[in-house]
């Protein structure tokens, strides 16, 4: 039987404890965990970890044959907090927390705040020392400081790191710097500006895809240590490429080594049997309303951005956290009678209110289904405290209207527009993330409807569509270049349909697009609200035509003169028009400056040139002036107006004719 001691609290404990159990410890992983240190002129580690009902509890490794009568921890007074100094241990060793619950149960547990862990199936946390490494990025950092995300260009690549690419194309990983010599370049030149990654704190099961993890606070062993990921974000940043992580505080797994029964009773979960598991995910839910959850949780996002200079967080699963009844047959009402789950609309807002107060140029991305109001609005005027939401609403209309056949799709023509009514509701972003390209829901090439070789008109003309919808922009790894399978983790993406000319056209054709977003400040500058946006044609549901315009902010340096501006036109029906007149507010000329169906991208090659508006004295669709335009079947294109100025010379943004 292993006997412990009680210790008493060092003064220089009192005040982290105190904020630890308040949910107000930002940095709990310099305190918790394995760190370095010295003591009494001996080298070693000093380890702590919190379980309020252990009995005893002993750290075990490799380094004392993983006996746990050798090493035992003493509790810090009645805190729940564990505490062992053990010498001449050494960077890399193995270990292990061997706890002894109230019942007399041992288990072994990985150490929630390790900052390393062994490589899958192995589950052990290991020693490692995570200073000393050497930023190179402050001219990134820098150039954060001034930016204003909201009036800037975001354009994000989704990928999983397991199955972009597998090395000489085989089932061996790349390191973090393979991956980063790799992907960046990539991205770069397809005209991206973020990359969001899948989850990368460490998991035992790849089929999760990262979204069930054990080790909160380490980078996934799969492709290098700490060091190495941190190399990796810098080499992003070095490449003007922002990096932003998937971040799963919703759930977590029961795996025997992870936080699940962490004392050997509920700790890090729910006790209350209708709140503590989400049954069809197979996960607990985190007690968002003890404050060492708080703290655990808390403290965890600060380490990411702090200690490896991430950008941003996605949060996952928002929605599953603010309803009581989400995907429960069986729940109890709050007090006040609501489905709303409290504590997690606490902690949320706490969390953005801590983490933007030390990062004010962070971006914290809510994943949240629902129509839950004020998601992007700041906690103090009762919003969650995010600062952008995925859209998912427009995502499920417009794969529904996509797929569905053209002849059906006058019918539905409210799938098409209805995300107007509300897109400057929130901070959007516009995903089409892996949620859709997996599990039998096909590629986003597949999802188009009529015959295959129709398809990719069908494709160009939704991401033009994509690109001038008011939100910021994300998309899944293998849909630029149309990936025809639905994706597999298992495997690498498909990068052997480059060698036929439809797919290599279609990479082309996004790269291009991209860039002419990045280049078009009319389709990014000025998103927060209707006055970068502006209906033409909204209600022509016969032909599954819709025409906008999108506007940039007013000169500060010409404040009478009209903002830039594009003219956004999207036919939804393999059906030509030769002749479709709608109308615009200037007069003189228009020119065509970016179309889906050049031939340069596999069109027909339907071209406008030498538009002129002509005065409408009766307006239509609201303008004084009217324009006449050739729709090519299943397109779309932007327009600029010229305005009777001198024409330009042919910029950077216009196709080659």
């Amino acid at each position: 039987m292993v006997i412990y001691m009680v210790k008493k609290i060092k003064p220089e404990y009192n005040i982290p404890l105190h904020l630890y159990r308040e949910g107000e410890l930002l940095e709990g992983y310099d305190f918790f965990g394995a760190h370095f240190t010295r003591e009494n002129s001996t080298d070693g580690v000093i380890f702590r970890v919190w379980a309020p009902r252990a009995k005893s509890v002993s750290v075990v490794g490799d380094f004392n044959n993983w006996d746990r009568g050798k090493n035992t921890m003493e509790q810090l007074e009645t805190t729940g907090v564990w505490e062992a100094f053990v010498p001449s241990l050494k960077q890399y060793d193995t270990y292990k927390y061997s706890i002894e619950g109230a019942a007399g149960m041992v288990k072994l547990k990985a150490d929630p705040y390790g900052f390393h862990m062994e490589t899958r199936p192995n589950t052990a946390s290991k020693l490692y020392d995570i200073s000393g490494y050497r930023w190179k990025d402050k001219e990134w950092q820098k150039k954060l400081e001034g930016f204003n995300s909201y009036r800037s260009p975001m354009n994000i690549y989704e990928v999983h790191l397991n199955s972009w690419k597998k090395e000489r194309g085989g089932d061996e990983l790349f390191s973090y710097m393979e991956l980063a010599s790799n992907l960046i370049p990539y991205v770069k030149k397809m005209g991206y500006t973020h990359i969001e990654m899948m989850p990368i704190a460490e998991f035992p099961y790849d089929g999760s895809w990262g979204y069930q993890g054990i080790g909160y606070f380490a980078p996934t062993s799969r492709y290098g240590t700490p060091h190495d990921f941190m190399e990796f974000v810098d080499y992003c940043h070095c490449h003007n490429i922002g990096v932003i992580l998937d971040w799963v505080p919703a759930h977590f797994p029961k795996d025997a080594a992870g936080l699940y029964e962490f004392d050997g009773e509920c700790c890090y979960e729910y006790s209350d049997p209708l709140k503590k598991e989400h049954h069809n995910w197979g996960t607990c839910i985190f007690d968002w309303g003890k404050g060492e959850i708080q703290s655990f949780l808390i403290s965890n996002a600060y380490y990411w951005i702090k200690e490896y200079h991430i950008d941003g967080l996605r949060v996952d699963a928002v929605a599953s956290m603010l309803y009581l009844d989400y995907d429960r047959k069986e729940w109890r009402p709050n007090n006040s009678g609501g489905n709303e789950n409290v504590e997690a609309i606490a902690f949320l807002k706490k969390l953005n209110a801590n983490l933007f107060k030390a990062f004010p140029n962070l971006l914290m991305i809510a994943e949240e289904s629902t129509a839950w109001p004020m998601v992007t609005k700041p906690a103090d005027v009762g919003g969650l405290g995010f600062n952008y939401k995925w859209n998912m609403g427009w995502m499920n209309d417009m794969l529904s209207y996509m797929s569905m056949s053209p002849e059906y799709r006058h019918n539905f023509h409210g799938m098409l527009t209805f995300s107007f009514h509300y897109a400057f509701s929130e901070n959007y972003i516009l995903p089409i993330s892996h949620d859709e390209v997996v599990h039998g829901k096909c590629s986003m090439l597949d999802k188009m409807s009529g015959p295959r070789e129709k398809r990719f008109d069908s494709l160009r003309t939704f991401l033009l569509y994509m690109i001038g919808h008011p939100g910021k922009k994300l998309m899944f790894m293998g849909q630029e270049f149309a990936q025809f399978k639905e994706w597999n983790y298992e495997t690498s993406l498909d990068w052997g349909v480059l060698e036929y000319e439809e797919h290599k056209v279609m990479h082309g054709f996004v790269q291009k697009l991209n860039t002419f977003y990045l280049e078009s400040k009319e389709l990014w500058e000025n998103e927060s609200d209707w006055s970068g946006f502006s209906w033409i044609v909204p209600d022509d549901n016969s032909n599954s035509v819709i025409i906008f315009r999108r506007i940039a902010s007013k000169s500060e340096n010409k404040p009478d003169a009209e903002p830039d501006e594009l003219i956004v036109v999207a036919n939804f029906l393999p059906k030509e028009h030769r002749e479709y007149t709608f109308g615009v507010p200037y007069a003189g000329n228009y020119e065509e400056v970016f179309s889906t169906d050049d031939k340069l991208f596999g069109g027909s090659g339907l071209i406008n040139k030498n538009l002129t508006a002509v005065p409408e004295p009766n307006l239509m669709h609201g303008q004084n002036y009217a324009l006449t335009v050739k729709l090519a079947p299943m397109s779309a294109f932007f327009l600029k107006p010229l305005r009777n100025k001198k024409k330009a010379e042919t910029s950077t943004n216009k196709v080659a004719k």
